[in-house]
C-alpha cells in the first residue's frame, strides 16, 4: 500500500517531534513545524533520509563534531542554523 502525500506529512512531523531524545525533539519538531509543508519531493526524500538517522549521529553532526552523509549535509546545515537562530539567546 502506497502512502499518501498527507500520511507521509503527518508521519514525518510526528518522528520530528518523537525522537529518541528531547534534543533532537527540540531540533528536529519546530523545524519540521516551520518548513515541512513545503518542501518538494525532493527535499521531502532527504529529510526522509535524515529521519532514520540516531539521534547520536544528528546531534554530534549538527555541533560539528563529525561529517554527515553528504546526502543530507546541506539539509542538516539548514536545520542547525534554525535552531540555532531559535534556540542560542542573543547578546
Amino acid at each position: 500500500m502506497t502512502e499518501s502525500a498527507e500520511a507521509r506529512l503527518k508521519r514525518m512531523a510526528m518522528r520530528s517531534w518523537r525522537r529518541g531524545t528531547k534534543e533532537m525533539d527540540l531540533v528536529l519538531g519546530p523545524w519540521a513545524d516551520a518548513h515541512l509543508a513545503g518542501l518538494d519531493e525532493g527535499r521531502l526524500a532527504v529529510y526522509d533520509r535524515l529521519l532514520a538517522e540516531n539521534d547520536q549521529d544528528l546531534m554530534a553532526w549538527i555541533l560539528g563534531q563529525g561529517q554527515p552523509p553528504q546526502e543530507i549535509a546541506p539539509l542538516l546545515a539548514e536545520i542547525a542554523a534554525f535552531a540555532r537562530a531559535r534556540l542560542v539567546p542573543r547578546g
